[in-house]
C-alpha cells in the first residue's frame, strides 16, 4: 500500500509539470522547478534537470506504484528529496514551503530503497520467472 499511495502523490506533483499546468499556487510548476534547480542552487542545465525530474515524478512513479524497479526509481527520488530539502533550507510547516514534505517524501522512498517494492510488486513477480 505504501509504495502504492508514495507512487500516486508523486505523480500528482509530476502530472501538472507535464502537462504545462498549475498546482496548487503554482502557476507554472515546471518553471518553479526550473528557477528552484537554476536560482536557488545554482546548478547549470536547469531546463534538462527540471524535465528529467518531471519524468521522475511521473513515469518514476508509475514504475513505483506498479513496483517495477523499485529499488533504482526510490533512490532517484531519495536524491530528488534531499536536493529539494537543502534548496528549501530548513524551513518547517510553521514556515511557508516547509520542508516537511520532501524530508518525509525522501525518508519513506529511502524505505523503499532498503525493503523493495514487497511481495505484491511486479518486481517480485518477474524475479519469478527469471
Amino acid at each position: 500500500m505504501l509504495r502504492i499511495v508514495f507512487g500516486i502523490v508523486l505523480f500528482t506533483h509530476g502530472l501538472p509539470k507535464a502537462l504545462g499546468t498549475s498546482h496548487g499556487s503554482m502557476a507554472d510548476p515546471m518553471a518553479g522547478s526550473i528557477n528552484l534547480i537554476q536560482n536557488v542552487m545554482g546548478i547549470p542545465f536547469a531546463p534538462q534537470l527540471a524535465f528529467l525530474v518531471m519524468l521522475l515524478e511521473t513515469g518514476g512513479a508509475i514504475l513505483l506504484a506498479l513496483g517495477l524497479c523499485t529499488r533504482f526509481v526510490a533512490f532517484l527520488v531519495v536524491l530528488q528529496m534531499v536536493g529539494i530539502s537543502y534548496a528549501l533550507g530548513p524551513a518547517w510547516p510553521w514556515i511557508d514551503r516547509g520542508i516537511e514534505y520532501p524530508v518525509l517524501m525522501g525518508f519513506l522512498a529511502l524505505y523503499m530503497v532498503a525493503r523493495g517494492g514487497g511481495a505484491y510488486a511486479l518486481d517480485s513477480r518477474v524475479q519469478r520467472y527469471t
